[in-house]
């Protein structure tokens, strides 16, 4: 029996399947950046884990990162504080980071192929948005 390649990268990410649940996969890679992920570092502090696998993620400042010359201060203060926080968990974490000088931060939905990140038959898992 013929299979399509999601049907393939799928059942070679199953890590279990049980009646009546959602199916376990692995994810390969996972993109987050400062906006959606505020409360997934703070359910780790709370429950006192570790990121399982630091080195399948990265970190990218997307959302709150002005158009504008980058080595001038952020003048909403908001973004700032997203920022700055977006940092310290991915330090706390030892997520790699890429702020806002850095040469591979980028849109994080852009970032993974743009830099071969992302490669054919991967699961990657990207926050949303909002």
């Amino acid at each position: 029996m013929q299979r399509t390649i999601i049907e393939k990268v799928w059942d070679n990410h199953v890590v279990a399947e049980r009646p009546g649940t959602p199916t376990l996969l692995y994810i390969d890679l996972h993109l987050v950046h400062e906006v959606t992920s505020p409360q997934a570092f703070s359910g780790l502090r709370e429950r006192g884990i570790k990121v399982r696998r630091p080195d399948l993620t990265i970190g990218t400042t997307d959302h709150s990162i002005p158009t504008h010359d980058r080595s001038l201060p952020i003048v909403d203060k908001i973004a700032e504080a997203q920022i700055t926080q977006f940092e310290k968990n991915c330090n706390e974490f030892g997520i790699p980071f890429y702020g806002p000088l850095s040469k591979n931060q980028g849109i994080v939905h852009v970032i993974g192929p743009e830099q071969g990140l992302t490669q054919p038959g991967q699961t990657v898992v990207v926050p949303p948005d909002h």
